[in-house]
């Protein structure tokens, strides 16, 4: 294990104001994506999307990370260069969902547990080679109203994620650690705020636990936010406040950055919560964003499978990438969303 290696990993990622590009969609969620612009999810569409985000002349200055799913990883630009190699040489790190997707978890009722530990030493080996220097473990945490998560639901999901922390570290490949607490429900934001808290206190129990290198891993959190079938929906700086309360009660200073996930928010949303979190600063981690629908939807309805509209669909992805970037600063403002273009 190089801490080095790692550490200096981790900060590159979201080092100069940079966040990550979520392009980890497993085949049925990418299907879900392009059935809703009417394209086909065949190999050869999936790759060519990737293509068109991956070549997307400027997205350097703000990404300093993509996560890419074990097709994307093996697939190749049309002209034969790896996407990997592609994105190392644009000083963009490549990273690789490695969790096999979250399951129902057994005799725990509304409760799921993610999968694909198993053979991960070996499948991180292989990523390794294929150029994959960060890894990404989605755990997913159901919340309702009273009763759910369970506190075993809570440390099983907390141990696993520890376990392939570990698992990364021990390769020289720099954890993202994900405890996503769902934005699905009628919870307000104290009820979020409480699962939230649990949730990191027992994530970092574990991490300790396993001897994971914080300063060499990433964590990828939720914001603190009401259920979108909640009744009253919480200003931007309400968010904000909450979460940075959160993260600062629960998160170690050693961990170099938090990259937030959208969580089903719109772009516009995703990115004034994230602004609003940096003019709280200064903070003792970076302050970043790890998304994907918050970066691709718009990208997905400006492309709309069709190459006479590629040029849109870049246009759209560097102004989104742009507008993060200005978050990350604290200088982004709403009025900065302008119409999305149209062919």
């Amino acid at each position: 294990m190089d801490n080095d290696k790692l550490i200096a990993v981790a900060k590159a990622i979201v080092g100069n104001q940079k966040g990550i590009l979520a392009a980890d969609e497993s085949s049925p969620t990418i299907k879900k994506r392009f059935d809703s612009i009417k394209v086909e999810s065949t190999e050869e569409n999936r790759r060519r999307y990737r293509e068109i985000l991956f070549t997307t002349e400027g997205i350097e200055r703000h990404i300093g990370g993509v996560i890419l799913f074990d097709e994307t990883l093996r697939q190749n630009t049309r002209d034969g260069t790896p996407f990997a190699r592609l994105l190392s040489a644009r000083g963009i790190v490549p990273g690789i969902k490695v969790d096999k997707g979250a399951k129902a978890f057994a005799l725990y009722p509304g409760e799921k547990i993610a999968e694909g530990l198993d053979g991960l030493r070996e499948r991180l080996i292989e990523y390794r080679q294929l150029g994959a220097q960060f890894a990404k473990w989605r755990a997913v945490i159901e919340i309702d109203e009273h009763d759910v998560p369970s506190p075993f639901g809570i440390f099983a999901n907390a141990h696993a994620l520890a376990r392939y922390a570990a698992l990364c570290q021990e390769q020289d490949i720099v954890p993202i650690v994900e405890p996503e607490v769902l934005m699905d429900g009628a919870h307000g934001i104290e009820r979020c705020e409480e699962v939230t808290s649990k949730v990191l206190e027992s994530v970092f129990f574990e991490l300790d636990a396993h001897g994971v290198l914080l300063e060499g891993m990433l964590l990828k959190p939720n914001m603190v936010i009401a259920g979108k079938q909640s009744a009253h929906q919480n200003s931007v700086r309400e968010v904000a406040e909450a979460t940075i309360r959160c993260m600062t009660r629960h998160v170690p200073a050693a961990v170099p950055g938090l990259v937030f996930l959208s969580g089903g928010q719109s772009a516009a949303d995703a990115t004034d919560h994230l602004n609003a979190m940096n003019t709280m600063g200064p903070h003792p981690w970076e302050v970043s964003f790890s998304y994907g629908r918050a970066l691709q939807a718009p990208v997905l309805a400006a492309w709309k499978g069709m190459e006479s509209n590629l040029a849109v669909a870049q246009n759209t992805l560097i102004e989104r990438c742009r507008l993060n970037g200005l978050a990350r600063s604290g200088k982004y403002s709403r009025d900065m969303e302008r119409e999305p273009e149209t062919e």
